[in-house]
């Protein structure tokens, strides 16, 4: 079932600058092989459900094994019979937006 997922990933308790840290996780995300993009407050994966949750398992045990408090905003987007929702999306607003 291919979902598409905004996660956002965030430690708590290490400081007044998070870039050092999610660096790490958008690595772990990045390396996964999925679709992903990442943006100022989230990271969007696409993929098959298993395999997204997977990933952000994963990611959010990154801090979760090293003993630190962790933040998990989650929206998923799951939509039968429909790939490419990550690119998809955007093309249709973009069809709209221009009247086409």
């Amino acid at each position: 079932m291919n979902t598409l997922v905004a996660v956002c990933i965030a430690p708590s308790g290490t400081g007044d600058e998070y870039a050092p840290y999610v660096a790490e996780v958008v690595k772990i995300i990045r390396n996964s092989g999925l679709k992903c993009h990442t943006y100022s407050m989230f990271t969007e994966i696409e993929g098959e459900w298993d395999d997204v949750m997977a990933v952000v398992k994963k990611s959010t045990q990154y801090f979760t094994d090293k003993g630190i408090r962790t933040s998990v905003v989650l929206k998923a987007d799951i939509r039968p019979g429909y790939t490419n929702m990550m690119d998809g999306k955007i093309d249709r607003l973009n069809k709209a937006i221009e009247g086409k």
